[in-house]
């Protein structure tokens, strides 16, 4: 569904926001095919806003990668194959792994608190089985253990990846009961950085992120599916 109109664009900053992540969905779902050209006029007219929200979510999925932005040509989607795709949940896994073994060594008692607290507060999202409030709760505990790891430049590369891969994570949650599946795996997660089990938190989150990846496969062959029947 597209976002209400708001000629006014009070609110440019949060209005950008939801633009791009409507085209982030978009284009994750192929309505937007590799090497096609988002033209800020058109898109302007479709969802009823100014061009000023238009250009500034189009730089913002330019950073993550999504669109490639170039001279005269304007933003250009990035071609992204299949393969590809599930070689980068590979990489997300294995940095989340060290995020999450990293946090099991360094954590003190009340960061370990402070993610069980973020942990809990997607129990609503979870009951209300929203997964897009689900998916902004579960992206803000993913960030809080690439800060445990207490590793700067390590999550700096892991935020930088989650950027990337952000519709397609968000897009996994629709598949039918992944919300409770990645809810369960995320109070592993927390148990096993909590109790200081390095490699156990590694494993579990490296599962857990490598599910993802399979559930936004199952996702596409499901949307296929239906659109041949």
């Amino acid at each position: 569904m597209d976002i209400a109109p708001n000629p006014a664009d009070n609110e440019p900053p949060r209005l950008a926001n939801q633009l791009a992540d409507q085209l982030a969905e978009r284009i994750a779902m192929g309505d937007y095919l590799p090497g096609s050209r988002l033209d800020e006029v058109d898109l302007a007219e479709r969802f009823g806003v100014s061009r000023t929200p238009v250009r500034e979510a189009l730089i913002q999925l330019g950073s993550t990668g999504l669109l490639t932005l170039r001279p005269r040509r304007g933003a250009v989607v990035t071609e992204v194959s299949p393969q590809r795709l599930m070689e980068m949940f590979d990489v997300m896994a294995e940095l989340e792994s060290m995020c999450a073994r990293l946090a099991a060594r360094r954590a003190t008692r009340d960061e370990c608190l402070a993610l069980r607290a973020q942990h809990d507060d997607c129990v609503d999202a979870v009951q209300g089985n929203d997964p897009d409030e689900y998916y902004l709760r579960n992206e803000r505990f993913h960030h809080a253990i690439y800060r445990l790891s207490h590793n700067s430049f390590l999550e700096e590369q892991a935020l930088a990846l989650s950027r990337r891969l952000r519709p397609y994570r968000r897009l996994q949650l629709r598949v039918r009961a992944r919300v409770n599946s990645s809810f369960a795996e995320h109070a592993g997660v927390v148990d096993a950085i909590s109790s200081g089990d390095e490699e156990l938190a590694a494993q579990r989150i490296r599962g857990h992120v490598t599910i993802q990846g399979e559930r936004f496969a199952d996702l596409l062959s499901s949307l296929a599916r239906a659109t041949q029947g």
